[in-house]
C-alpha cells in the first residue's frame, strides 16, 4: 500500500514538473491515461483529486482546452462514483468555472454536467451550486445568467444585492420597482416564498432610493402590492389574493408577464385553475414557463451584461 502511494506521488510530481516546464500536451495526455486507469480500478477519490489539481494547474497556465477537458472528466467521475453534492466539491467546481475563459464552449458543457450531477428529485440542481455560479456570473457582469442561477439558489439577500447593483448602474429610475417585482413573482412561481420574502425585504431595505421610504406602506404601489401578496400567501388568503389583483390592476399591467406570473401563483399557492379561454393561441402560459429553468442545461449565447426588469418570462414549474 505504501509503495503504491509513493508511486502515485512520483507520478503527480512528474505531472507538475511537466506543466512547470511548459510541456502541457504531454501532461494532459498523462492525466487522461491516469483517468482511464484509476477509473477502471475504481480509485475514485485519488482520481477526483488528481483531476481537480490537473485542471486547476492547466487553467492557471491558460491551457483552457486541456484544463476544461479535465474539469469535465472530474464531473464524470463525480457522477460515476455517485458522489453526493457537498460544500467542498461545489466550491471546487465553482472555482474551476471561475478560472475558465468564458469564451470557450467547454465551459458551458462543464456547467451543464455539474448542474445535472447536483440534481436531486426536484431536478433543479443544488441551491449552493446555483448560488456559486450566479456569483461568478455577477462578478463578470453577466447579469442575465446570474439572475437565472440566483433564482434557484435560495439566497434571496444575495439575489437582491445583485438586483440593486443592476438597477443603480443600468436601470431606469422608473424601473426601480420592476426589478424586484420580477424577482419576487418568479420566486413565488418556483414555490419559494422564503426566498421571495428575503429578496423583497433586502431590496426595499437596502436600495438607496427605497430604504428611506420606511414602508410599508411604500410610495410605489407595486411595492405595496408585493408586500400584500406575500402576506396573502403566508396566510393562505385566496380572497385577498383575488382582491389584490383587482385593486392593483394598473400596476400589474405595467408588464404583460405579470398576469402570467400571477396566474401561475394562483394555481400553485391557492389552487386556482386557469380557464381555457384565458390562454391565448400562442400558449403563453405553457410556453413562457420553459425559459428560465430550461436554461440550466445550457446558458444563453446572447450578449450579456444588461438585463431589463421585464426581460425574463415565468420560470418552469413542471
Amino acid at each position: 500500500m505504501a509503495g503504491r502511494e509513493r508511486a502515485v506521488t512520483r507520478v503527480l510530481d512528474k505531472l507538475e514538473a511537466s506543466i512547470s516546464a511548459g510541456q502541457y500536451y504531454e501532461a494532459h495526455q498523462m492525466y487522461r491515461t491516469l483517468y482511464f486507469r484509476f477509473l477502471s480500478q475504481k480509485k475514485y477519490l485519488e482520481l477526483l483529486n488528481l483531476l481537480y489539481k490537473g485542471s486547476t494547474l492547466l487553467l492557471q497556465c491558460d491551457q483552457q482546452g486541456s484544463g476544461a477537458d479535465l474539469a469535465i472528466l472530474l464531473i464524470d467521475v463525480l457522477t460515476k462514483s455517485e458522489t453526493k453534492p457537498s460544500e467542498e466539491w461545489i466550491e471546487k467546481i465553482a472555482k474551476l468555472f471561475e478560472i475558465m475563459n468564458s469564451s470557450i464552449p467547454e465551459r458551458e458543457t462543464f456547467l451543464t454536467n455539474a448542474v445535472k450531477w447536483s440534481m436531486d428529485d426536484s431536478k433543479k440542481g443544488h441551491p449552493l451550486l446555483h448560488k456559486k455560479i450566479a456569483e461568478v456570473y455577477w462578478k463578470e457582469k453577466k447579469y442575465t445568467s446570474a439572475h437565472r442561477h440566483f433564482l434557484h439558489s435560495s439566497d434571496g439577500a444575495a439575489y437582491a444585492n445583485m438586483l440593486i447593483e443592476l438597477h443603480t448602474t443600468k436601470g431606469l429610475k422608473s424601473e426601480i420597482d420592476l426589478f424586484i417585482a420580477q424577482a419576487v413573482l418568479q420566486c413565488l412561481c418556483l414555490r419559494n416564498i422564503q426566498m421571495a420574502t428575503e429578496a423583497f425585504n433586502k431590496y426595499t431595505g437596502s436600495h438607496p432610493t427605497i430604504k428611506n421610504d420606511k414602508g410599508p406602506p411604500y410610495l410605489l404601489p407595486l411595492l405595496n402590492f408585493l408586500w400584500f401578496l406575500l402576506r396573502a400567501i403566508e396566510e393562505k388568503h385566496v380572497i385577498q389574493f383575488k382582491i389584490l389583483r383587482n385593486c392593483y390592476a394598473i400596476s400589474i399591467k405595467r408588464d404583460p408577464n405579470y398576469s402570467v406570473y400571477l396566474d401561475t401563483i394562483g394555481r400553485v399557492w391557492f389552487g386556482i385553475e386557469i380557464p381555457q379561454e384565458g390562454r391565448n393561441s400562442n400558449s403563453v402560459f405553457g410556453g413562457l414557463l420553459k425559459t428560465i429553468i430550461g436554461d440550466v442545461d445550457g446558458e444563453s449565447s446572447e450578449e450579456e451584461g444588461e438585463i431589463t426588469a421585464n426581460c425574463a418570462p415565468v420560470p418552469d414549474l413542471d
